[in-house]
Protein backbone atom coordinates (compact mmCIF):
# COMPACT_ATOMS: atom_id res chain seq x y z
CA UNK A 1 0.00 0.00 0.00
CA UNK A 2 1.12 3.32 -0.81
CA UNK A 3 2.58 5.12 2.28
CA UNK A 4 1.63 8.75 2.18
CA UNK A 5 2.64 9.78 5.11
CA UNK A 6 6.30 8.89 4.01
CA UNK A 7 5.68 10.96 0.84
CA UNK A 8 4.57 13.76 2.52
CA UNK A 9 7.86 13.81 4.81
CA UNK A 10 9.49 13.23 1.63
CA UNK A 11 7.85 16.59 0.21
CA UNK A 12 7.83 18.75 3.51
CA UNK A 13 11.76 18.24 3.15
CA UNK A 14 12.01 18.88 -0.10
CA UNK A 15 9.82 21.94 -0.24
CA UNK A 16 11.46 23.47 2.27
CA UNK A 17 14.45 23.54 1.43
CA UNK A 18 13.60 25.07 -1.98
CA UNK A 19 11.60 27.44 -0.71
CA UNK A 20 14.89 28.39 1.11
CA UNK A 21 16.59 28.46 -1.73
CA UNK A 22 14.31 30.98 -2.97
CA UNK A 23 13.19 28.99 -5.50
CA UNK A 24 9.18 28.91 -6.31
CA UNK A 25 8.93 25.71 -7.44
CA UNK A 26 8.91 24.88 -3.54
CA UNK A 27 5.59 26.75 -3.06
CA UNK A 28 4.49 23.77 -6.14
CA UNK A 29 5.37 20.60 -3.95
CA UNK A 30 4.23 22.38 -1.11
CA UNK A 31 1.04 22.67 -2.74
CA UNK A 32 1.30 19.07 -3.83
CA UNK A 33 1.96 17.56 -0.24
CA UNK A 34 -0.67 19.77 0.74
CA UNK A 35 -3.18 17.57 -1.58
CA UNK A 36 -2.06 14.53 0.08
CA UNK A 37 -2.36 15.87 3.46
CA UNK A 38 -6.18 16.42 2.76
CA UNK A 39 -6.48 12.68 1.34
CA UNK A 40 -4.67 11.31 4.49
CA UNK A 41 -7.34 13.85 6.59
CA UNK A 42 -10.14 11.99 4.50
CA UNK A 43 -9.33 8.93 4.70
CA UNK A 44 -8.11 8.86 8.29
CA UNK A 45 -11.13 11.10 8.88
CA UNK A 46 -9.26 13.64 10.62
CA UNK A 47 -11.24 16.46 8.79
CA UNK A 48 -10.16 19.00 10.41
CA UNK A 49 -6.65 18.83 7.92
CA UNK A 50 -8.66 19.47 4.65
CA UNK A 51 -9.67 22.96 5.45
CA UNK A 52 -6.58 24.31 7.13
CA UNK A 53 -4.45 22.77 3.71
CA UNK A 54 -7.09 23.94 1.18
CA UNK A 55 -6.52 26.95 3.15
CA UNK A 56 -2.58 26.74 2.73
CA UNK A 57 -2.87 25.65 -1.15
CA UNK A 58 -4.38 29.19 -1.48
CA UNK A 59 -1.19 30.97 0.16
CA UNK A 60 1.10 28.70 -1.73
CA UNK A 61 -0.56 29.98 -5.23
CA UNK A 62 -0.21 33.60 -4.17
CA UNK A 63 3.50 33.37 -3.24
CA UNK A 64 4.10 31.61 -7.01
CA UNK A 65 2.58 34.56 -8.17
CA UNK A 66 3.91 37.25 -6.31
CA UNK A 67 7.46 35.16 -6.54
CA UNK A 68 7.14 35.21 -10.53
CA UNK A 69 6.00 38.68 -10.81
CA UNK A 70 9.46 39.01 -9.47
CA UNK A 71 10.89 37.48 -12.26
CA UNK A 72 11.27 39.91 -15.60
CA UNK A 73 13.73 40.28 -17.81
CA UNK A 74 15.41 43.54 -16.13
CA UNK A 75 15.77 41.61 -12.55
CA UNK A 76 18.32 38.53 -11.80
CA UNK A 77 17.41 38.27 -8.13
CA UNK A 78 14.27 37.83 -6.27
CA UNK A 79 15.22 39.79 -3.82
CA UNK A 80 14.25 43.37 -4.05
CA UNK A 81 17.39 45.20 -2.57
CA UNK A 82 19.83 43.34 -4.79
CA UNK A 83 18.06 45.08 -7.70
CA UNK A 84 18.26 49.14 -7.17
CA UNK A 85 19.94 50.72 -9.91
Amino acid sequence: MLRLDYISCLLTVVSTILVGRKMWQGWIIAGANSVIICLIGFRTTQLGFIPANLFCILIYIYNIVQWRNLQSPNRTSLNPEDNVV
